[in-house]
């Protein structure tokens, strides 16, 4: 296995992904003039090269366009060296630039504190140009590798996530056409792939299956688990009338072979339009909303069970709801109400009574966008914490 792995990065390594080092942009940091003469000449002709007298002017070139190396002094007017690299590591676009101090602080100490803010190499003044010109192609060469591995998992992501999004389903108008009911739904990963899902088929006998859920963690391995989940879901529920029971059955299923103990919580819903009625079943998620016109909207179908795959014997129980014309069933992942603003606060479930106590009337898919976009809104740019889904089911025989 280690065999393997290395030999595919040392292919990234060697292919057209890494970047060429005579590209590499290196900003030259220093107060003394002549100091960067000596190291324009000794680079100018391998890199591009960009210089800064002082740390101000250092910061606000990075934030313009961030450098490949950064050669920095530490002993400068205004904002010292020291400073410069703590806030390049507090930034998420230059985190990863790799920092060498030159610096005439010979001291032990002066050292270490250059490491204990994230610089990656120090060399101590005056300093050898063929040792300057080494140590800087040792860090270019190793940031391009870590470059090309980091585009190459970029890219793998990229495709897991069109193959995660492709199990979702494609066409939600076609499969509620001529029921009398109307789906619409959106889902934002807060990673490039997630862990929540929803579902919407058509089964044999007409009954509509409508689910949404939200496993546990994040990332890939939520992802996989999210994929396995869908797949039996949309099996079971194929065959199963009553969602309590599809839960049940996806409980044992998941418990089954489930070595890192994942779960997934789950709301189902049956709607049986003939009858003009809809049963639902949640699983450890929680209570979904209904609007109906000319009504304040109200929680719903709280769980009546644990999480899926957790444990076995699963107690969950079903509830039924006549349908009236105009209901809408308004279900969402706790990326809604656990969404987090700048000052750290939680958008709540109040919030989202309040965005949906002006839409009793409104059609699905302005539901949907204006939940989103109200999310949006307070959360003000902060970066988002977990995957966000909702999704808006309207009864309109």
């Amino acid at each position: 296995m280690l065999r393997r792995d290395w030999s595919r990065h040392s292919k990234v390594c060697r292919g057209s992904d890494v970047k060429d080092l005579s590209e590499s942009r290196v900003l030259i940091v220093d107060d003394a003039k002549e100091n960067i003469d000596i190291l324009v000449e000794a680079l100018r002709d391998e890199y591009k090269l960009s210089v800064a007298l002082d740390g101000d002017t250092a910061l606000r070139s990075v934030e313009k366009s961030p450098p490949d190396l950064v050669l920095l002094d530490i002993m400068m007017p205004g904002v010292d060296g020291y400073e410069v690299c703590r806030r390049l590591r507090s930034r998420e676009a230059t985190r990863e630039v790799p920092v060498m101090f030159l610096s005439s602080l010979e001291n032990v100490k002066d050292k270490a504190h250059g490491f204990e803010v994230g610089g990656n190499d120090y060399l101590t003044k005056p300093f050898e140009v063929l040792e300057i010109k080494a140590r800087a192609r040792s860090l270019l060469r190793a940031k391009a590798y870590a470059d090309a591995v980091r585009e190459a998992m970029a890219r793998d992501l990229r495709v897991a996530r069109e193959i995660q999004m492709g199990i979702l389903p494609a066409d939600l108008d076609a499969v509620t056409k001529g029921s009398g009911l109307d789906v619409q739904a959106v889902i934002e990963p807060a990673r490039t792939v997630g862990g929540d899902l929803y579902e919407v088929l058509r089964a044999a006998d007409g009954r509509i299956v409508v689910a949404l859920g939200d496993v546990s963690g994040k990332g890939v391995s939520a992802a996989l688990f999210m994929a396995v989940a869908m797949t039996v879901l949309r099996t079971l529920a194929r065959q199963i009338p009553e969602p309590d029971e599809i839960l049940r059955r996806l409980n044992d299923e998941l418990l089954e072979q489930n070595p890192r103990g994942m779960f997934v919580t789950l709301q189902c819903l049956v709607f049986d339009l003939e009858k003009q009625r809809v049963t639902c079943a949640c699983a450890g998620h929680h209570e979904l909303v209904i609007l109906s016109p000319g009504r304040a909207p109200r929680f719903a179908c709280p769980s009546s069970g644990r999480p899926v795959g957790l444990l076995p014997s699963n107690p969950v129980d079903a509830e039924t709801f006549e349908l009236t014309p105009g209901d809408t069933f308004v279900l969402y992942s706790d990326g809604v109400s656990e969404a987090i603003n700048p000052d750290k606060g939680f958008f709540g479930e109040d919030r989202l009574l309040a965005t949906l106590s002006s839409l009793s009337t409104a059609m699905p898919a302005e539901t949907v966008r204006r939940v989103l976009a109200d999310v949006r809104a307070f959360t003000a740019g902060a970066k988002q914490s977990d995957d966000i889904t909702v999704l808006a089911a309207q009864y309109r025989p």
